[in-house]
């Protein structure tokens, strides 16, 4: 099987045996069936009422088997209602059948494989910590920088195919930035100096690039931006095609763009600013909770989770509660989901926004986990 992303150049390929006759040699295809349901097997996306969660963001690549074009929907797990266990989802044509997914209304076949179970599959993903380090954090900074070197190096042990990148910010441009790299260039960055100062500067062999880039990301005078720099971020860095990208914000204020719309919370909600491929955004915040709603001036952080289908972690204001691998982005990222479907070659480059809707509804009574989003994908090769 070979992996195609939106970016590459389709080419279809074909397994070719060759049989001897009179030292001629005759070239048979050897096409292997999918396994894929098909969609004149699909049902309609079920109704939901009163989501008990959210969809987390996506990403999305193309692959092909045998003849058919397959669409390859990469997603971060979903907790079960009661958040005990991470759900198990089950595609079209089984029993316990519980995610829907239908283009422009038409309902696909899909194959679900929960990467926990999977054979020959594998989690990839673009991690980036986003890090206030601002004065009123120092007294969690080393906790935190302490808990992000740990947790980058066990997940590189454990075998995830994971890369890692930092940004500090606080008043004015962004004051600190690494790259993607592995966890010991990470913590390399981060040995830079002590509690907030860890991530003010810049590294990596990009770094003065970085610096001359942030000026366009700041927020003048002394307002806190997380949104900003998660847009630097974006902006900035070399995700990988195809890699699930998630982002964790550490802060204790909320996020003050400072009457800049564009790095508002709000911008998150609207997929003609972020789509869906963009990320999924996490936050831990080490503060009390108050739900700020002064729209680009004074806004809960949290909203952005909320708009791409992160997660939030109230932590102590010290952080001495933090462990990274006890909060739900680590188990979002291990429980994984491939959600295949084919025949999409009709979608391929025409120029067209099409919607992709994804529903869930499980099968546990008054447990069960309700939830829908529909992702707005353009399908250029």
């Amino acid at each position: 099987m070979k992996k195609y992303f939106f970016s590459a150049f389709l080419v279809a390929t074909f397994a070719i045996g060759f049989t001897a006759s009179d030292d001629e040699y005759e070239a048979e295809e050897v096409v292997t069936p999918s396994t894929i349901p098909d969609d004149a097997l699909a049902t309609p996306n079920p109704e939901v009422t009163n989501p008990t969660t959210t969809v987390p963001n996506i990403q999305t690549s193309f692959e092909t088997e045998g003849n058919d074009l397959v669409m390859r929907i990469n997603m971060t797990g979903v907790k079960n209602s009661t958040d005990i266990d991470w759900l198990k989802l089950y595609g079209t044509g089984l029993s316990n059948q519980n995610v829907w997914v239908e283009i422009d209304g038409k309902p696909k076949g899909i194959e679900v494989i929960n990467v926990t179970e999977g054979e020959g599959t594998e989690v990839i993903a673009d991690i980036v910590f986003i890090v206030d380090n601002s004065g009123s954090m120092g007294q969690e900074a080393e906790a935190i920088n302490r808990d992000i070197m740990a947790w980058a190096e066990q997940l590189e042990a454990g075998g995830l195919n994971a890369r890692f990148a930092i940004v500090g910010y606080w008043e004015g441009p962004i004051l600190g930035a690494r790259n993607f790299c592995n966890a010991s260039e990470l913590k390399e960055y981060l040995d830079y100096g002590y509690g907030t100062e860890r991530t003010k500067h810049f590294g990596g062999e990009d770094a003065s690039t970085l610096q001359s880039k942030a000026a366009n990301y700041g927020v003048s005078g002394y307002h806190e931006c997380g949104a900003g720099a998660i847009r630097f971020a974006n902006d900035c860095f070399n995700f990988r095609n195809g890699a699930t990208r998630i982002y964790i914000n550490f802060t204790d204020e909320p996020n003050q763009p400072n009457g800049n719309a564009g790095f508002s919370v709000k911008f998150f909600e609207d997929q003609a600013n972020w789509p869906a491929a963009q990320g999924t955004v996490h936050t831990v915040y080490s503060e009390y909770k108050y739900d700020y709603t002064n729209w680009n001036y004074n806004e809960s952080p949290w909203y952005i989770s909320d708009y791409t289908g992160g997660t939030t972690q109230f932590i102590q204001s010290n952080a001495s509660d933090l462990d990274l691998n006890q909060i739900t982005v680590t188990g979002a990222i291990l429980h994984s989901y491939i959600i295949r479907l084919k025949d999409v070659g009709e979608f391929i480059n025409d120029g067209i926004t099409h919607e992709v809707h994804l529903t869930i509804l499980s099968q546990e009574g008054e447990n069960q986990v309700r939830a829908e989003k529909t992702f707005e994908v353009m399908f250029n090769m």
